[in-house]
C-alpha cells in the first residue's frame, strides 16, 4: 500500500536533484533542437538553389552535346570519350554541425583546361569542348548537391531523435518525477503531523 511507504528527506533531496538534472537536460536539448531546425532550413535554401542550378546546367549540357552529336557524329564523340586519361577524383572528409557529423565532399580535377582532357586539341572542336565543359559543370554541381543532400538527411534524423528526447522529458519523465516528488512531500508532511500528534499524546499522559 502506498500509504505505508515511509520516504526519507534524503530520498526527497535525491529526487529534487534528478528533477533539476532532467530540466537542465530538457533545456539543452530544446536549444539543440531549435538550432538544428534553423541549420536545416538554412541548408534547405542552399539545396533548393543548387537543384535549380543543376537542372539548368544539365539542360544546357544536354543541348550542347546534342549539337556536337549532330555536327561531329556519335562515333567520333565515343572515340574521344575513351581517350580521356583521367576520371574526376572525389575526396571525402567530415564536418560538424551542432554535434552532427556530416560529409564534406570535394571534387578535384572535375573542371579541366581543354588541353588537359586527354583527347587532344587537333581532333576536337569548339562544339565538343563546350559540351564537355557543360558536363564538367554538371558533375561539379552533383558533387556539391551530394554533400548538401546528405547533410540534410543527417540533420533531419538528428532533429527527429532530439524531438523525441525533448518530448519524453517534457511529457513523461519530468511529470512523473514531479508526481513522485509531490507524493513524497505529502507523505513526509503526514509523517511529521503524526509525530507531532504522538508527541502531544505522550506529553499529555
Amino acid at each position: 500500500m502506498a500509504e505505508n511507504i515511509k520516504p526519507t528527506r534524503s530520498e526527497l533531496q535525491k529526487l529534487k536533484q534528478r528533477i533539476k538534472l532532467a530540466k537542465s537536460g530538457y533545456n539543452l536539448l530544446k536549444k539543440k533542437r531549435d538550432g538544428l531546425i534553423l541549420e536545416f532550413f538554412e541548408i534547405l535554401k542552399q539545396a533548393k538553389t543548387l537543384r535549380q542550378e543543376l537542372t539548368t546546367a544539365y539542360i544546357r549540357a544536354l543541348q550542347k552535346m546534342n549539337y556536337a552529336r549532330v555536327v561531329e557524329g556519335d562515333d567520333k564523340l565515343t572515340s574521344m570519350a575513351f581517350a580521356v586519361e583521367q576520371n574526376p577524383e572525389i575526396t571525402m572528409q567530415s564536418k560538424n554541425i551542432m554535434g552532427v557529423v556530416v560529409p564534406k565532399i570535394q571534387g578535384t580535377s572535375v573542371k579541366k583546361h581543354f588541353l588537359k582532357r586527354g583527347y587532344g586539341n587537333i581532333s576536337s572542336s569548339t562544339l565538343i569542348d563546350d559540351s564537355v565543359a557543360g558536363y564538367e559543370a554538371v558533375v561539379d554541381l552533383i558533387v556539391k548537391a551530394a554533400e548538401i543532400e546528405t547533410a540534410l538527411k543527417k540533420l533531419l534524423i538528428e532533429i527527429e531523435k532530439t524531438k523525441r528526447r525533448v518530448n519524453a522529458l517534457e511529457f513523461e519523465i519530468i511529470p512523473r518525477l514531479n508526481k513522485q516528488k509531490a507524493f513524497i512531500q505529502m507523505r513526509l508532511e503526514e509523517i511529521e503531523r503524526e509525530n507531532i500528534f504522538r508527541m502531544k499524546r505522550i506529553k499529555s499522559k
